[in-house]
C-alpha cells in the first residue's frame, strides 16, 4: 500500500473544484515514479481520509508523464475499473526547487470594499494565466487577512512557466475575495495585467491597479474602483533546469543500438547472449525496456529508432554496421518500446551474426540527426544513444573521434557491457576517469558517455541499472544548452498525449 505524500485543502460546496494546494513531490529523470490521486468528499470536521467520506475516484500516471506534458486531464476511476461518471482529474506541474527560472511577487491593498456586516472584509488574492483558449489556469492563492481593508500579503514565489508560460505579455487576471468559511468567498474586484508590465515594480518601484466590479462600474455612476492593490517588489530569478526544458516542450529521442556480432553466440543456442527465452528475457532485453521505459515518458509520439550493428542482413547478407533493424530503411522507427522488443525478436532468425565490432557508424548516424536537430537553434529535442554491446568495440580511434564531435551536439551516449567480455577499454570511453580525446588530442566538449557492464546489475532490479545509466543525463542536457545560451522553448500550446488524456470536465 502506498503511503500518502500530501493532502489538499478542502473546497467546499464546488463540483467543478481547483485546489490551490502544491504537491511537493521529489524528481528523478532516472527513475519511473508512479502517482496515485484521490479525490473525496469529506464529511464533518474529523481528519480527512477517514471511513465517514465518500471516496469519489482516483487515478494514477508517472511523474514523467506530467512533466512532459505539464497538464494531464484523465478520468477518475471507482473501484474494479469502474469510471466516475464523467468525472476527470485534471493535474499540472511546476518546477518549484532552488531559484530556477523564479518570480517572486510582494502584493498589498488599500481601502477594499466591505463586504461583512459586523466586521471588515477577509481580503485574499488570486491570480490566474490566461492560456490561448481562453481557459484560466490558477497559477497563485494567497492567504486571507483577517478583518483588514488594507491587507499585506506575505511574499510568494511562482516559476515563469506556471506565471505566464514564459510569455511576457501574457494576460493574467487578478481577483481579490472575501473569504467565507463556508467556501462561498465574496466577490470584491479584479484586474488585468502582464508580466511585462509587472516588471516595472522591480528594486520595489511600485505598481498599482484599481481593482474593479464589472457591476458596479455598469450601475454605479461616480463609481472609481472597490480599492486599489499594489505590487511592492519583484525579483526575477532567471536559472534554467532539466525540468525548465523539458515542460518547454523539449523532446528526449531515444535510439538504441545493438550488438550482432558472431562472439555473442548463435540465436539458437541457450548460451547464446541472443537466446529467446519464453520465461525469461535475455540481458540485451532486459538493458533495452528498463533504459527505454523511463525516456519513453519524454517522447510525444512514442516511436523509437533501434538500430544493430556487426551483422549480415539480408537480402544479400552484406555486412552492416548501421542497419534497421525492422529492416526498413527509409523509417528505422518502432512504435513503443515493445515494438523495438518485438522488432529485435523477429530480427534475429533474418540475419547472421558477424563482426567487427563498430560503434562509430551508428554514433555518426544519430549525430547526423542531432546536428541538423541544432541548426533549428531551438531547446526541442535531445538525443539519447543506447549502445548495447557484449564486447570491445573494434574501431576505436573512430569511436572516440565520432564521440568528440557528437559532444558538440544536443545528445548523449549510454554504452551497457552485456556478457562477461573484460570491458577494461570501454572504460575509456567514458570520461570519469579523465577526459576523453580523439586520436588527435582533441577533447571532449562535455562528458556524454555513461558506460556500465550488465553483469554490476544481474542480480539487482531493472530499475538499478536505468537510475545508474540515465542519472547524468540531465546535467547533460542543461550543460549543452547552457554552452549553447538557448533558453527552454516555452511553446504557446503544448501537445498532450491523446493516449493519456480525455475530454475536459464538462
Amino acid at each position: 500500500m502506498a503511503s500518502p505524500v500530501d493532502r489538499s485543502e478542502v473546497i467546499r460546496s464546488n463540483l467543478n473544484p481547483i485546489f490551490a494546494k502544491v504537491f511537493m513531490v521529489d524528481y528523478y529523470f532516472e527513475e519511473v515514479q508512479k502517482l496515485r490521486f484521490e479525490v473525496y468528499d469529506i464529511h464533518g470536521h474529523s481528519s480527512i481520509g477517514t471511513h465517514d467520506d465518500d471516496f469519489l475516484g482516483g487515478m494514477e500516471c508517472t511523474v514523467g508523464q506530467i512533466v512532459a506534458q505539464k497538464r494531464v486531464t484523465k478520468p477518475l476511476f471507482l473501484k474494479y475499473g469502474k469510471y466516475a461518471g464523467k468525472s476527470t482529474i485534471t493535474v499540472t506541474s511546476e518546477e518549484i526547487s532552488g531559484d530556477n527560472g523564479f518570480v517572486e511577487l510582494f502584493f498589498r491593498a488599500k481601502k477594499l470594499d466591505d463586504k461583512d456586516l459586523f466586521s471588515k472584509s477577509d481580503p485574499f488574492l488570486e491570480i490566474y494565466r490566461i492560456n490561448d483558449d481562453g481557459s484560466e489556469q490558477l497559477v497563485h492563492r494567497t492567504e486571507f487577512v483577517k478583518n483588514n481593508l488594507s491587507p499585506v500579503w506575505e511574499p510568494f514565489k511562482v516559476s515563469l512557466n506556471s506565471l505566464c508560460s514564459c510569455e511576457e505579455k501574457r494576460k493574467l487576471r487578478c481577483v481579490v475575495f472575501d473569504y467565507d468559511s463556508r467556501g462561498k468567498h465574496d466577490f470584491i474586484g479584479e484586474f488585468y495585467t502582464t508580466f511585462e508590465e509587472m516588471q516595472k515594480a522591480m528594486g520595489g518601484n511600485k505598481i498599482q491597479w484599481d481593482c474593479m466590479n464589472p457591476k458596479y462600474k455598469l450601475k454605479k455612476r461616480n463609481y472609481k474602483n472597490s480599492g486599489v492593490v499594489i505590487l511592492l517588489d519583484l525579483k526575477i530569478h532567471r536559472v534554467y533546469s532539466f525540468l525548465d526544458y523539458i515542460m518547454g516542450g523539449c523532446q528526449i529521442h531515444f535510439t538504441v543500438a545493438i550488438d550482432f556480432t558472431a562472439s555473442n553466440g548463435d540465436p539458437r543456442n541457450s548460451c547464446s547472449l541472443h537466446y529467446i527465452n519464453p520465461y525469461q528475457p535475455n540481458e540485451y532485453l532486459k538493458a533495452l525496456v528498463a533504459v527505454g521505459e523511463i525516456c519513453q515518458d519524454y517522447d510525444s509520439d512514442k516511436k523509437f529508432s533501434a538500430l544493430g550493428f556487426g551483422a549480415r542482413i539480408p537480402p544479400n547478407y552484406e555486412i552492416s554496421h548501421d542497419f534497421a533493424i525492422n529492416f526498413n530503411p527509409n523509417d528505422d522507427e518502432c512504435e513503443g518500446i515493445q515494438g523495438v522488443v518485438e522488432s529485435y525478436q523477429n530480427c534475429l532468425p533474418k540475419i547472421q551474426l558477424y563482426g567487427p565490432t563498430n560503434v562509430a557508424p551508428i554514433i555518426s548516424k544519430v549525430a547526423r540527426v542531432a546536428a541538423d536537430e541544432e541548426k533549428t537553434k531551438e531547446a526541442s529535442q535531445y538525443f539519447i544513444l543506447l549502445i548495447l554491446t557484449d564486447g570491445v568495440v573494434s574501431d576505436m580511434g573512430d569511436t572516440r573521434e565520432a564521440i568528440v564531435r557528437a559532444s558538440y551536439l544536443p545528445m548523449s551516449i549510454i554504452i551497457v557491457g552485456v556478457g562477461n567480455a573484460d570491458f577494461t577499454d570501454m572504460q575509456v570511453l567514458d570520461g570519469d576517469d579523465g577526459i576523453l580525446r580523439s586520436p588527435k588530442g582533441e577533447p571532449v566538449l562535455r562528458d556524454i558517455v555513461q558506460f556500465v557492464p550488465f553483469r554490476e546489475f544481474k542480480n539487482a532490479s531493472p530499475t538499478a541499472l536505468a537510475k545508474c545509466v540515465l542519472a547524468e543525463v540531465p546535467k547533460q542536457v542543461v550543460e549543452y544548452y547552457s554552452y549553447k545560451a538557448l533558453p527552454p522553448r516555452c511553446p504557446k500550446g503544448s501537445t498532450p498525449d491523446p493516449t493519456l488524456n480525455s475530454p475536459s470536465p464538462q
